[in-house]
């Protein structure tokens, strides 16, 4: 936790600093997979944004909308001391780290099935079904452990948001569901994202990575990411989900590290 900025995280490795930012509902966690990977050639920053996992929500509420959600991670970068860090972000934290590059404030961009591409009628639904996640994640704890568990109970709670369920531990599932259940800032967040649409024009090197089998924010959505973003690269993952650093770990980070300039472009 910073002086003077309410935020939590992970930090892990020596090098250029890289901060990872997680989804809605989402904890600094799910970026397990990939995170001793990326420590190799990186000084990398795991974030709960405000109001998820342990950072709890800010004495002054919430960011109201992107641009002030933005302004509070530029805040969190100057309490820690950073001047324009790399930046990789999934889902919420994928926007963010694009409006982050639009900004000019980090030194490239990594953003994994991104927010800010889909029709409002996509959004209600992305949105609809996170919420019904979030409300079964308030089963009592023994009964979340028996259905993540069997696989066959895993592969249909999780489905949604992984395409390989079944790679994630038990205990991560559960930290997971904890963080989903308790993210105070979910519905303020959701409310405030409904009308959002990215349409900035990052100067900085930024690569946008979507995981063709995504059920939240479908690979469709890839065609428009193209369409503003022209001078970015484009990446498919193939065979992913929603949050792809479960879903293959090792093409998650070659991606980051590519744009980061620690791996092949």
């Amino acid at each position: 936790m910073t002086a003077g900025v309410e935020v939590v995280f992970e930090r892990r490795g020596a090098g250029p600093t890289l901060v990872l930012l997680h989804g809605i509902g989402h904890h600094w966690g799910a970026w397990l997979p990939v995170l001793d990977r990326l420590a190799e050639t990186h000084d990398v920053i795991a974030v709960d944004l405000p109001g998820f996992g342990r950072s709890p929500v800010p004495a002054a509420g919430l960011p109201a909308d992107m641009p002030a959600l933005v302004t509070g991670i530029v805040e969190l970068f100057a309490a820690l001391g950073l001047e324009r860090p790399h930046v990789a972000g999934n889902s919420l934290g994928g926007a963010i780290a694009l409006e982050l590059a639009a900004a000019g404030a980090v030194a490239s961009a990594t953003a994994l099935s991104p927010a800010g591409f889909c029709t409002a009628r996509e959004l209600r639904w992305a949105l609809t079904v996170l919420t019904l996640h979030r409300n079964a994640a308030r089963l009592p704890e023994p009964v979340l452990r028996h259905l993540f568990a069997a696989p066959a109970l895993r592969a249909l709670a999780m489905g949604m948001l992984l395409a390989r369920p079944n790679r994630m531990a038990l205990d991560v599932a559960l930290a997971d569901a904890r963080a989903l259940r308790e993210a105070r800032a979910f519905r303020a967040v959701a409310r405030a994202g409904r009308g959002y649409a990215f349409a900035g024009a990052p100067t900085v090197p930024v690569t946008v990575a979507w995981g063709t089998r995504d059920r939240i924010l479908p690979y469709r959505q890839a065609a428009l990411a193209r369409t503003r973003l022209p001078t970015a690269r484009h990446l498919d993952l193939p065979g992913c989900g929603h949050v792809p650093m479960h879903d293959d770990p090792e093409l998650v980070a070659s991606v980051i590290l590519g744009t980061t300039g620690a791996g092949p472009a």
